[in-house]
């Protein structure tokens, strides 16, 4: 078996065993304590339980990578690493604590800056999304493909609604939103975009969009979008790092055109 086979191994293990960290906690969540680390922005203690276990997970197993994690100072210890983990521990944490069973563990595996794997993991439905580089992407181990709509009128499309934290995205937002609905056959936002992105990959979606995202919202998800035959880029169409940027257009690729210029227009009037 290949070091890259062994390393997205260790990722699902990883994942998996969070995930069942979660669960337990999301049977229990009316004893977690929570925090609020800024308006509209939740921490409990099963964000910080499941990144402790993936971090004991994939750094004693790879005692050389860095881990770019959300809840923390990891970002400076990711930085110093030729390879690193950028993680997830609980992706939709408000859907989470409201008892919403919508939320995923997301690990991307980064070296000398690009993502080579990533794994999206559903706890809930028991659903691990995978990717690793020039090998496809797959659901619990079988082959999955984007959808094939090639008409926006018949495409269901996923978003991300900006938070009350970001007040100055609501205006912007409700434009592209607008352009969308117009033309699409649907319009869903269910709070957690690393599952979002997995669900263009399995062809639930035909696109996806948001801004303000950070790398692990987006890091995993978007390589395997790109594995099941997708295409991401920026809102612009721009081929920008879309980690770096926080902003992400991810679609089966047949629509991709038409929405760049749908979001685009709503960009220009601002």
């Amino acid at each position: 078996m290949s070091a890259a086979s062994d390393e997205l191994d260790a990722m699902t293990s990883a994942a998996r065993a969070a995930g069942q960290g979660l669960m337990r906690r999301f049977r229990d969540r009316g004893n977690l304590r929570v925090e609020l680390k800024g308006r509209a922005d939740f921490v409990s203690t099963a964000d910080l339980e499941s990144q402790e276990t993936l971090r004991a997970r994939l750094l004693g197993g790879h005692p050389g990578f860095g881990f770019l994690a959300e809840e923390g100072d990891a970002a400076a210890e990711g930085e110093a690493h030729e390879a690193r983990f950028i993680v997830d521990p609980l992706d939709g944490t408000t859907n989470f604590l409201q008892g919403l069973p919508h939320f995923a563990v997301a690990i991307a595996l980064q070296r000398r800056g690009r993502v080579v794997a990533g794994v999206v993991f559903d706890p809930a439905k028991n659903e691990m999304f995978s990717a690793r580089e020039g090998a496809g992407a797959h659901l619990d181990g079988s082959p999955v493909r984007v959808a094939q709509d090639r008409d926006l009128t018949l495409a269901l499309v996923g978003t991300g609604i900006p938070h009350s934290n970001a007040p100055e995205r609501h205006d912007a937002y409700l434009r592209r939103l607008a352009a969308a609905m117009r033309e699409a056959a649907g319009i869903r936002r269910f709070g957690a975009a690393a599952l979002d992105l997995a669900y263009v990959a399995a062809g639930r979606f035909a696109a996806f969009f948001e801004t303000g995202l950070k790398p692990w919202d987006v890091a995993a998800g978007a390589l395997i979008v790109r594995e099941a035959g997708g295409r991401v880029s920026e809102l612009d169409g721009g081929s920008g790092d879309v980690i770096a940027s926080g902003e992400v257009l991810a679609t089966n690729g047949h629509v991709h055109d038409t929405l760049i210029e749908l979001l685009r227009d709503r960009r220009h009037a601002e």
